[in-house]
Formats: C-alpha cells, sequence, structure tokens
C-alpha cells in the first residue's frame, strides 16, 4: 500500500506520521499520482499547527505540491492526461487533497505542466513560488520597467520567484533579509539590492535607493509591526501586498503614514488566481514559457527523503534555505 503523510493533532513537525492507506480510484474530475518530488511550503507547517486561513480536519494530510505522473484518470477526465508529467497547482483545500504521499489524488483542474528541461523536484518547485508572485506583481500590480519594488523575506521560494519576475519585467528589485549572510547570494539570484533589516535603517536604504521616490509595489509575507517601516518606504499611490503573516505578530494598520500617500494595503492569497478559470491559464503561460526559455530556474535549497518528511519540515521552520525544499519520493 502507498504511503502518506498525516497528524492526528495540531502542533510542529513532531505530529506528523506515515502511515499506509489502501491505493484509491480517482473519481469525477480527478486523477492519480504516482509521486516522484513534493515541494514544501511555509503554509503546510502553519496548517498543521493550526494557524493558517482555514482549520484541518483531523486526522488530516497536507502538502499543495507534488511532481509526478498520471497513472489513472477519473470517469469524466481527458484521457490525454495519462502518462504526463506534471505538478499540482495549489487550487484547492488540504483538508479536500493532500498532496504529501507516494500517491495522491487531485483535481484535474490543478494539473500543470512543467518543461522537459526541468528536474522532477524542479517541477515541485515550481506552481505556489511563481503563482503567488505573479498573481501580485503582474496580474495585479502590473509591474512594469523602472518600477521598484520592495521584497521581503527574499530568500524564500516565493521571494525568488518574485526577484525573477522583477528581473524579467525590467524592475528594480530591493531584497530584504534580516541578516546580512544571504546577502551575496541573493544578489547572485537577481536581486537589484538587499538590506539586512536588522543591520541597517530600511527606511533610509530604500529612500536612497529610489532617489527619495519609495517604492511602487511591496510583496510582504512577514506582516506585523514592521508594516509601518514598509509604508513610510512606500511610493506615494504605491500598493503593498501582505500575503502572508511570517512574524505572527499584530499588525496595525498605518494609519497615518497612508493617509497622505494614499497607499492601497492588500490581503493577497494566489488563489485569487488558482481558482479563477478566467485567470489561472494566463498565469500558467507565463511561467511556463519563461520556464522553458530558461529566463526562471526554481532554486532547490535541500532535498529530504520522503522518510525524513518532518525533519524536512523542521529544516523550513529553521529559516536556513535560500530556495525552495523538496521531499524526494523513490
Amino acid at each position: 500500500m502507498p504511503k502518506i503523510v498525516r497528524f492526528h493533532k495540531l502542533g510542529g513537525p513532531e505530529v506528523l506520521k506515515i502511515e499506509e492507506k489502501p491505493s484509491k480510484q480517482p473519481g469525477k474530475g480527478e486523477v492519480r499520482l504516482t509521486v516522484r518530488a513534493l515541494g514544501l511550503n511555509r503554509a503546510e507547517s502553519m496548517f498543521m499547527r493550526g494557524q493558517y486561513i482555514y482549520q484541518p480536519n483531523l486526522p488530516s494530510g497536507l502538502g499543495y505540491e507534488a511532481a509526478g505522473v498520471v497513472e489513472a484518470v477519473g470517469p469524466d477526465v481527458d484521457k490525454s492526461w495519462l502518462g504526463k508529467t506534471v505538478a499540482t497547482i495549489p487550487a484547492f483545500s488540504m483538508n479536500s487533497y493532500s498532496m504529501l504521499g507516494e500517491e495522491a489524488i487531485a483535481p484535474a483542474s490543478a494539473l500543470g505542466e512543467y518543461p522537459p528541461n526541468l528536474s522532477p523536484a524542479q517541477g515541485a518547485a515550481v506552481w505556489m513560488q511563481y503563482v503567488t508572485a505573479y498573481g501580485a506583481l503582474i496580474a495585479i500590480a502590473h509591474l512594469t520597467k523602472g518600477d521598484f519594488v520592495v521584497i521581503p523575506a527574499a530568500s524564500s521560494s516565493v521571494g525568488l520567484a518574485a526577484l525573477e519576475i522583477a528581473s524579467a519585467e525590467g524592475a528594480i528589485s530591493i531584497a530584504t533579509t534580516r541578516k546580512s549572510n544571504k546577502r551575496a547570494e541573493l544578489l547572485s539570484l537577481g536581486a537589484s539590492h538587499v538590506i539586512a533589516t536588522e543591520e541597517e535603517d530600511f527606511v533610509a536604504r530604500v529612500s536612497d535607493i529610489t532617489g527619495g521616490k519609495g517604492a511602487r509595489v511591496t510583496f510582504d509575507p512577514v506582516a506585523g509591526p514592521f508594516l509601518e517601516n514598509l509604508a513610510q518606504a512606500a511610493a506615494p499611490g504605491g500598493i503593498i501586498f501582505q500575503y502572508g503573516a511570517l512574524s505572527m505578530q499584530p499588525t496595525p494598520f498605518p494609519l497615518f503614514t497612508a493617509l497622505p500617500k494614499g497607499l492601497s494595503i492588500r490581503g493577497y492569497t494566489l488563489f485569487e488566481i488558482t481558482q479563477n478559470p478566467e485567470k489561472l491559464p494566463a498565469a500558467k503561460k507565463y511561467i511556463y514559457d519563461r520556464l522553458a526559455d530558461g529566463r526562471f530556474r526554481p532554486k532547490i535549497a535541500k532535498t529530504f527523503p520522503f522518510a525524513q518528511t518532518a525533519e524536512a519540515y523542521k529544516y523550513l521552520e529553521s529559516n536556513a534555505q535560500v530556495g525552495k525544499i523538496v521531499i524526494t519520493v523513490p
């Protein structure tokens, strides 16, 4: 029987258990994947702790991103999917579908092919990071040449995707990280500028970089009290995307900074794109084309074998990585 990962109570990676479960046949609108690699995301870590945007129904599986081969399709699914190499796009609740296993049932609407120049590990590092960044920066903010964009927590997989998108569009990226030990690597990965927020005056540095104009776009997964600094560094009429809560601290609205600047401070998740059948095809094409021609290349920080799933999530929570953490399946 295929192995899957589940948890029976809320907590950190120590609550994860590898269990065996009978193989399932896909139902209406579904496919079954033989999984080759799994991409890890902070959303899953928050989900297992009960800190995500929805609560798990226990016992629960988890996992948004699986790369593998379609081995079976539901009765109403196009049979041309059979045998294709695909990766799953986060477009579903983990209470309905969970990817973390040797085998997974997934909605056919959440499948995305990835170019053959990518390995399964890289394929598992595509859709969460690139669609999240694409939706905010391209579909909504319409990032363009010469724009200044602040990217906090830039060493995350989504942060690196945002750096690549900014570079591809000719924008000027200002990556942030807490300490300067990641500066050189972030610059090598495409950041135009890097600010170590615990060592430098963030607002003053952004002002220097932008010639006093401020950043038109800010793409922030951290939230918390630092939002005031982001608002101070923003350009008049700028937009700040809040797409995460890594700080796990209260996030006061910076009213007296936002008012005179006319700032837009906007909650955002990739589900605005992935659950919209009118918007998702454009996102898939934008990302696929740039993966195929080499402008985008997912960076793998570290891989773990399936048996070390708990250790992989512990590493994710350490914040030591630059790029995506991936579990490989034999």
